[in-house]
C-alpha cells in the first residue's frame, strides 16, 4: 500500500510516521480530509475528536459522509471510513466535546491538529497543547471562501484578514502567550460575508447564518496541516 510514499519520502522516514501517533480534534470539513491524508500517509495511529452526527449540509465537503449514514457520528463514521481504506490502522474516536478538561485523548501523542471551529474551545486546545509541550497546527476559518491558492501555513501573529484570529490573537496576548509559536493555516482571501438566515432559532449568529461553504477551501486547509505535521514529525524524530 505505501510502496509509493516510502518512494518520495525514504523507508526511515517513513518508519517515523508509522511509529507516530496523530491527534485530530474535529472531523468536519478540515478534519475528515487530515484524518483520511495522515492514513493514507502511513501514521501508524490516529485519535480523532468529535461530539457531533452527520447533516445533510455535511455531504457537500465532509469525506466520511453520504445520504445513508446522515445522522450517525462524524467520529465513528470516519473510523469506518479510513478502516475501510486501511484496515490494519490504529485508529481511536472519541465522541466528545473538546474542553481543557478532557486528558485522555493525549496519551502517546506526537502530534496536533486543530480543526474545531468553536473559537473558545479551538483556545483551549492551543492552551493545552502548550501546557503539555506537544506541537500542533491550527486550521483557522475556511467557510465563506473559494480560493484554495489563497492558503499559508504561518504563525497566529502574521494573519489578517481572519475575525476567527483576531480573537485568538487577544486571547493569546491575555494569557501571555508568544502568537509568534503558535503555527496557523490561515487564508490570505477576504471573506464574503454570509447574511441569509438559515435558521432562525438558533441561539447564535452562527447557528442562523452558517457559514458558506464547499469542497475546496476547507479540505486544502486540512492538507496543508497534514503537510505541516509530516514534516514536522519527520525532522524533529530521531531515526526509530
Amino acid at each position: 500500500m505505501f510502496e509509493r510514499t516510502k518512494l518520495l519520502l525514504s523507508e526511515e522516514s517513513f518508519n517515523i510516521l508509522s511509529n507516530s501517533t496523530v491527534l485530530v480534534v474535529g472531523v468536519g470539513g478540515v478534519g475528515s480530509i487530515a484524518v483520511e491524508a495522515l492514513a493514507r500517509s502511513g501514521v501508524g495511529k490516529i485519535n480523532i475528536v468529535d461530539n457531533d452526527t452527520i447533516a445533510l449540509s455535511n455531504l457537500n465537503r465532509q469525506v466520511q459522509t453520504n445520504y445513508q449514514n446522515v445522522g450517525k457520528s462524524k467520529v465513528f463514521e470516519m473510523v469506518n471510513y479510513v478502516k475501510s481504506i486501511h484496515p490494519d490502522i490504529d485508529i481511536e474516536g472519541y465522541e466528545l466535546f473538546f474542553d481543557k478538561s478532557v486528558d485522555e485523548i493525549f496519551a502517546g501523542v506526537d502530534f496536533v491538529i486543530d480543526a474545531i471551529d468553536t473559537v473558545c474551545n479551538k483556545f483551549e486546545l492551543i492552551e493545552k497543547c502548550h501546557e503539555l509541550k506537544i506541537p500542533m497546527i491550527s486550521s483557522l476559518a475556511m467557510g465563506n471562501r473559494t480560493d484554495p491558492t489563497q492558503l499559508v501555513i504561518t504563525s497566529l501573529d502574521k494573519t489578517s484578514y481572519d475575525p476567527l484570529a483576531k480573537v485568538l490573537r487577544k486571547m493569546a496576548k491575555e494569557k501571555r502567550m508568544n502568537t509568534r509559536k503558535i503555527k496557523v493555516v490561515f487564508s490570505k482571501e477576504q471573506p464574503m460575508v454570509q447574511k441569509q438566515v438559515i435558521n432562525a432559532e438558533g441561539l447564535t449568529r452562527k447557528q442562523k447564518m452558517p457559514p458558506a461553504s464547499m469542497f475546496i477551501v476547507p479540505p486544502a486547509s486540512g492538507l496543508a496541516c497534514v503537510s505541516y505535521c509530516i514534516d514536522y514529525l519527520i525532522n524533529n524524530h530521531a531515526i526509530i
